[in-house]
């Protein structure tokens, strides 16, 4: 008799322990982002005494901010409800069943730049939402951190109403790790999926907005904007669209398919996305870096270096598992199960090649803010999130091709970097 919800054995980030310490630790990120980088220098200052004195004389959070976040949350779930969208059939879940999803953010971003464009001509470029978000950022972000706290809170709680299908990692009777990882699979309200919206919405469309609110404080205060904000705004923003116009691949994704929706999720995608990948434009906004013409042509190139190699990459899986006869020349080898592993073309290189090309993508996050050290922010938590999740891979992987997964590393022995690991 198969059970539908076993208890978790293997614990991630030690247990208990682990979850808590990456609990305080993200928030203590997002702190430390703000007061160590802002108008006042990047650093801001070289003591943790001027640091606390920083902390100690700033507004945490306020009810303007409170109704400006729940009013953005609010609108982008109405949105949500009522804009067309695709309908698309997940992957068979351990019930067999499989949940539909309606993917809208097409349309969603659509009424976004186009209420943002309006208001541009109806203030004359004054902006004041922009403006808000400038100076409201810290109030925010906390607002948000609050958030997630509480609701991961509530999805935790609800996970033990009847019927309810758990994450494979969340149930191991141990509180505080469930909270963290997250219990529920797929809560939902009504064809709501929680989990996709609080992905795809809230966070990742306010990085862009967060981004385009610095570019418009530099140009209010300097008089202009700047190369170097021009280029991180562009590769952000087109970060942001890109996902958003592909969204429906995430259903077969391991978020999807295998998370649970826990405070790690949640706090992931409405706290730490939208106020620490916009680290770099927040730099700038008081900050300006001058390029010029040949420091931008690099940066473009290395940008378009990582773009490529990650959509090539994926295309060519893609191209194969669809049977494209472009492909017929690929080398590979085949599991027990039927599965075909590539050990040739992009995939023969490494065995996780997109993850790369998605890292180096990132330098052109941060190569714009030339000499100042904290905006690297990004490259050092990107490559420890991707080396995270290329280890879950890993795993999978093991489980589920078993032999022939022996077979298959020996054939692509380098992970993500070929020649080096």
């Amino acid at each position: 008799m198969t059970i539908i919800n076993p208890r978790t054995e293997h614990l991630e980030f030690m247990g208990t322990p682990g979850a808590l310490t990456i609990t305080v630790g993200l928030i203590f990120v997002i702190q430390l982002l703000y007061f160590g980088c802002n108008a006042e220098g990047c650093p801001s200052a070289w003591s943790v005494s001027a640091l606390l004195s920083q902390a100690k004389n700033a507004t945490w959070i306020s009810w303007p901010a409170a109704k400006a976040y729940f009013a953005w949350l609010g609108a982008l779930t109405v949105l949500d409800f009522v804009l067309p969208g695709k309908k698309v059939q997940g992957t068979v879940l351990r019930t067999g069943e499989r949940l539909q999803y309606r993917f809208n953010g097409k349309a969603v971003m659509v009424v976004l730049f186009s209420t943002l464009l309006f208001r541009t001509f109806s203030t004359r470029g004054q902006l004041p939402e922009l403006v808000f978000v400038y100076d409201h950022l810290h109030e925010i972000a906390n607002v948000t951190i609050l958030l997630a706290l509480a609701f991961s809170t509530v999805l935790y709680l609800w996970s033990f109403a009847p019927n309810k299908l758990l994450a494979l990692g969340g149930n191991s009777g141990q509180p505080i790790y469930d909270w963290f990882i997250g219990r529920e699979l797929n809560p939902r309200i009504g064809p709501l999926d929680i989990k996709l919206f609080l992905e795809m919405r809230p966070g990742l469309l306010l990085w862009a907005v967060i981004d385009l609110a610095m570019a418009h404080h530099q140009y209010l205060k300097f008089g202009s904007v700047s190369d170097s904000m021009i280029l991180v705004c562009a590769f952000q923003i087109y970060y942001v669209v890109e996902g958003t116009c592909y969204e429906e691949g995430l259903v077969s994704m391991m978020d999807t398919t295998i998370d649970g929706l826990g405070f790690m999720l949640v706090f992931g995608d409405i706290s730490l996305v939208p106020f620490t990948y916009t680290l770099q434009t927040r730099y700038l906004a008081d900050h300006p870096v001058y390029l010029g013409l040949w420091k931008c042509l690099a940066i473009l190139a290395v940008y378009f270096v990582g773009i490529l190699i990650f959509r090539l990459s994926n295309n060519e899986k893609n191209r194969f598992k669809a049977g494209d006869p472009s492909t017929a020349h690929l080398k590979y080898i085949t599991s027990e199960t039927g599965s075909k592993l590539l050990v040739s073309g992009w995939w023969g290189t490494a065995r996780h090649i997109n993850y790369t090309g998605d890292w180096i993508a990132s330098w052109g996050h941060c190569l714009p803010c030339g000499s100042a050290i904290i905006p690297y922010y990004f490259m050092v938590y990107f490559a420890a999130l991707l080396i995270h999740r290329e280890t879950r891979d890993e795993a999978k992987c093991a489980a589920k091709y078993k032999k022939t997964w022996i077979e298959y590393k020996q054939k692509v022995p380098y992970r993500l970097i070929p020649g080096i690991y």
